[in-house]
This record gives C-alpha cells, sequence and structure tokens, in this order.
C-alpha cells in the first residue's frame, strides 16, 4: 500500500511536470490521498493490536510474578505432594484401624457387660434321668470319641429358667431378694398342687446343642407361667433378666460350645449318633425347688452349679426334718439317757443294800457279779 501510494504520487508529479491535464492530476492526488488515509488507518489498527498484544503479555507475566510457587520447581513440588499424599493415606489407614479396634473394644466391653453369668436353675435330682442322660452321652462317644467334650457332667444337668447378668455383689444381693419373694408367688400359682415335668425324646438346636424333650402337658404351661412371674419379679427389681429368645425348657446334655478347639474339628452334630434315643423316655422330675446358679464360680463337688440361694417348694420332703423335728427328736434321746441312768443307779444302791444285810459270800458275789457287769459295759 506504502509502495503504491508513492508511485502515485511520483506519477502525478510528472504528469503535472510534463504539462498533462490538470483534471488529471487532480484525480492522481485525490486518488493518492485516499490512499494514504487508507495507510494510517492501517498502521494505527496495527499499533493498536500490538499495543494488546503487549498488554496481554504484560498481564500474564504480572499474575505470574503474585503467584506464591513463581520460582518452585514444578517436579519438586509435584513429589513433595505425593509423598505427602501417601504419608496422609498411610495415617488415615493407621487412625482408621485404630478407631475400628476401639470400636471392635467398646462393642466388646458393651457385650460382656450383659453376657448371662447367672441364672435360675431346677436341678435334676432323679438317678433315672441322670442314667438315661448317661447312657445316652456314652453311646455317642463310643461312635464319636471327640464328642467327650462336649458332653455335659450329669450332676449339672437342670433345666433353666431364666438367665440374667449381676455385676456387683448388690445386685447379686438384690437377685437372692427376688428369688426369696418369687416363693409366694410360685406356690399361689401351685395353688398346693405339684409340678411333674416328664423328659422324653432327644431334640438339638442347629446340630450344635444336644437335648432332652420336656414332654407337653398341662404342667409344662404351668412352668410358663413360672418363669414369667420369677421374670417380672426380677425386672421389678431393676435386674436385666431374660433374653430376646422364646422360652424353650429342655435338659442340655451336650453342646460344642463347651470346647472352642472342639468347635474347628466339629461343625456340625450328627443327628445319627443318638438316634436309637429319639424317643426315649427318661423320667418324670418333680419341681420343689428354685436355685440362684452362678455361671463362672467354681461348681461344687458333685458337678452341680455354684448356688447363691434357693427356694423349697411345696411341703418338705420326709427325708429332710425341719428345726423343730430335730429339737423334739434330741429331747427324747436326752429323755432315754437320763430314765436309763436313773434306773442304773436305783439298781446299784438295791444291791449294795442287800449286801449290807446278807452273808459274805452274798457280798463277794454281788461285788463279782457287778465287775463283771462293768466290764462288760467298758467292753461295748
Amino acid at each position: 500500500m506504502v509502495e503504491l501510494s508513492t508511485t502515485l504520487k511520483s506519477t502525478a508529479s510528472e504528469a503535472w511536470c510534463s504539462g498533462a491535464h490538470p483534471k488529471i492530476c487532480v484525480c492522481m492526488y485525490d486518488l493518492e490521498n485516499v490512499l494514504e488515509k487508507e495507510i494510517l488507518k492501517e498502521n494505527k489498527e496495527s499499533t493498536q493490536q500490538r499495543k494488546e498484544r503487549c498488554a496481554s503479555t504484560d498481564s500474564t507475566d504480572s499474575l505470574m510474578v503474585e503467584m506464591p510457587f513463581v520460582n518452585i520447581d514444578i517436579e519438586d513440588e509435584f513429589a513433595v505432594r505425593l509423598t505427602s499424599e501417601v504419608n496422609l493415606k498411610k495415617k488415615r489407614k493407621r487412625t482408621t484401624g485404630r478407631e475400628n479396634e476401639e470400636d471392635n473394644e467398646r462393642k466388646k466391653k458393651k457385650k460382656e457387660q450383659y453376657r448371662p453369668n447367672f441364672f435360675i436353675s431346677i436341678p435334676i435330682t432323679n438317678s433315672e434321668i441322670s442314667g438315661g442322660v448317661q447312657a445316652v452321652q456314652d453311646t455317642i462317644i463310643q461312635k464319636d470319641h471327640r464328642l467327650s467334650k462336649a458332653m455335659v457332667h450329669c450332676g449339672s444337668l437342670h433345666v433353666t429358667l431364666l438367665v440374667m447378668h449381676l455385676s456387683s455383689k448388690e445386685e447379686v444381693s438384690t437377685a437372692v431378694d427376688a428369688l426369696s419373694d418369687s416363693k409366694d408367688l410360685v406356690e399361689d400359682l401351685l395353688k398346693g398342687k405339684t409340678v411333674d415335668l416328664s423328659f422324653q425324646g432327644i431334640d438339638h438346636f442347629r446340630n450344635e446343642v444336644g437335648f432332652v424333650k420336656l414332654a407337653e402337658s398341662d404342667h409344662t404351661a404351668i412352668l410358663m407361667e413360672i418363669a414369667e412371674t420369677i421374670k417380672k419379679i426380677f425386672q421389678e427389681k431393676g435386674i436385666l433378666a431374660g433374653g430376646d429368645r422364646a422360652f424353650k425348657p429342655h435338659l442340655t446334655f451336650m453342646k460344642l460350645s463347651k470346647s472352642p478347639k472342639l468347635r474347628k474339628e466339629v461343625k456340625k452334630i450328627d443327628p445319627s449318633l443318638y438316634e436309637k434315643f429319639k424317643s426315649h423316655y427318661f423320667g418324670d422330675e418333680i419341681l420343689h425347688r428354685l436355685d440362684l446358679c452362678s455361671m463362672l464360680k467354681k461348681k461344687q463337688p458333685n458337678g452341680y452349679y455354684y448356688c447363691e440361694s434357693c427356694v423349697i417348694l411345696g411341703e418338705k420332703h420326709a427325708a429332710e426334718p425341719d428345726d423343730a423335728e430335730l429339737v423334739s427328736l434330741s429331747k427324747r434321746l436326752v429323755e432315754n439317757a437320763v430314765l436309763k441312768a436313773v434306773q442304773q443307779y436305783l439298781e446299784e444302791t438295791q444291791n449294795k443294800n442287800k449286801q449290807t444285810d446278807g452273808s459274805p459270800v452274798k457280798t463277794e458275789e454281788a461285788t463279782s457279779g457287778s465287775k463283771n457287769e462293768n466290764d462288760n459295759d467298758n467292753s461295748k
């Protein structure tokens, strides 16, 4: 554009000097002016674009200068961040692990806090029942000796009415009082009648617990009422008693949970091991006693649980005389002994009187006889 303008200007000057027509010269000059304006406009636009580019570059540079990491090596910074993120993840993992352990510990403590450690028991005192259970256990062990570790001692046989958690001596004392209070209410339910618990047949819980079944009868229904009454009394005294499961009276004779090591070897108990006892009649137990027993304290020498307290229901057995009977018996024994001593004294006095009035021979014979009697008494 500039070269064209210069050429036109030179051409117009030459035409003017050579005497060309004035209008031609004017037209050429007008064209030249137009071209110059276009050139100026073009230059102005170019200048404006350069200014804008410079302004943009300056702005970016100024922003970079203001950034805090302008002089930092990007690779080094990225490496540091990677390391920090790894350490943070490890820390979070360790923290999460500790939190999980703490949660598990809290759950374990809470579970132990409410895990039953006492129960209300109906002891099995009928030797016919314990003998039948022993026969079942022996049969099972002969077929699978590993299950000997799962057997319940026959002295421990009982029916559980209620389980509870007692965490202090005070709570144990409260439970003793609750059991004592339940005696009158239970006897009101019985109304002088006896509860005859009949055991027949064998069943299991998930093939992990073997038990003798309690035959269904009116007596079973009364037992359910007794269990519910005792549970209510304990709960009214603030004792956490009873579980989530429905009450199902039974007589446990075998359970895998007795031996954690055994559970690794035997997952389930084969029902065929006690198949021939599935309908066996084991005998009857008369309900006459309720015991508050500890699951954790050392058992008694006969295998039965440590008993904190018990109540006797109904009339006392003839083999168990009460205190009044014992006192009366003692008085009779003392009276008999006194009478015997008085009688012996009178006899000896009479013999002495006879010896004083009689001959020496008789006195010697009497003395000899008395001596022989004394010797006989000393030899008994």
